[in-house]
């Protein structure tokens, strides 16, 4: 008849319910604090469920990490006994001079000793000497002996101490004492580079124009040689230069150190038409 939305716990119902009759305990007291009852079951209730969960956690937080052992396999080394030795296996000979073809005197140079340590000894007579050689000791010589003759090491080859090193070494020009130069001086040079270059006739089809930058060594004998393109232009005027550069005539080499060297150099050649 009240619909399903009456609360009986709520504190206005209870009263009315329990109007007259004893409110000090019973049915009075747990309905008005089923709900606070409630509310601790559940908190209760999930901190259990909780420390239950993160029980096994906080164990091994508190004991720390559980140690590892670990397990080596020993490896035994065997080590083999030395070899036998054969008591029956003779000591190498000792190596002995070969037996001279003369007999040979004792005859040691007089040397000052002190007094106790002279002994008297009868230095050989002349006539031994005549047909036996001095030495430390006495041999009898064998006429049959071979004759051995005892080579001491030589020198080896002797070099000249005046043999002139060839220094192929290609320098900077910075670096130089006195640079290489064209026969005349740099104008010279690029005079005979306006007379000598044959404008290609594709770059002048196409009006080309512009500058090739080449590098050449300057040789000992002035010559140019290893000549390479550095920056190209095209259409023919890297070739042009190039060959131009081949027939150049030879320059003054450079100078370090009083002598001539081999010298890389660097220039740039200009490609232009006339207007």
């Amino acid at each position: 008849m009240f619909g399903s939305k009456i609360k009986l716990h709520r504190a206005a119902w209870l009263d009315v319910i329990f109007d007259q009759k004893n409110k000090s305990y019973g049915a009075y007291a747990l309905r008005r604090e089923s709900d606070a009852n409630t509310s601790k079951s559940l908190l209760y209730a999930g901190t259990f469920f909780l420390l239950l969960f993160l029980s096994p956690r906080i164990i091994s937080l508190i004991k720390g990490p559980t140690p590892v052992e670990v397990t080596t396999n020993p490896v035994e080394v065997v080590v083999a006994p030395p070899p036998a030795v054969n008591p029956e296996t003779p000591p190498p000979p000792a190596n002995e001079p070969p037996a001279a073809r003369q007999d040979q005197v004792k005859f040691l140079p007089p040397v000052v000793l002190p007094d106790p340590m002279v002994r008297d000894v009868e230095p050989p007579q002349i006539k031994e000497l005549q047909n036996a050689d001095p030495g430390q000791k006495t041999i009898a010589g064998s006429p049959d002996a071979e004759i051995v003759i005892v080579e001491t090491a030589g020198e080896g080859p002797k070099k000249d101490a005046t043999a002139v090193v060839d220094d192929t070494q290609v320098y900077d020009i910075a670096i130089l004492e006195v640079a290489p130069v064209f026969p005349g001086g740099m104008d010279k040079f690029y005079k005979y580079l306006n007379s000598a270059i044959k404008y290609p006739l594709m770059a002048a089809e196409q009006n080309i124009q512009g500058k090739v930058f080449v590098s050449f060594v300057v040789e000992k004998n002035g010559a140019l040689t290893d000549i390479k393109v550095l920056r190209s232009l095209g259409s023919g005027t890297d070739e042009e230069a190039v060959r131009v550069l081949k027939a150049s005539p030879n320059w003054i080499p450079g100078v370090q150190n009083g002598k001539q060297v081999r010298v890389k150099y660097n220039i740039p050649i200009s490609f232009s038409l006339a207007n």
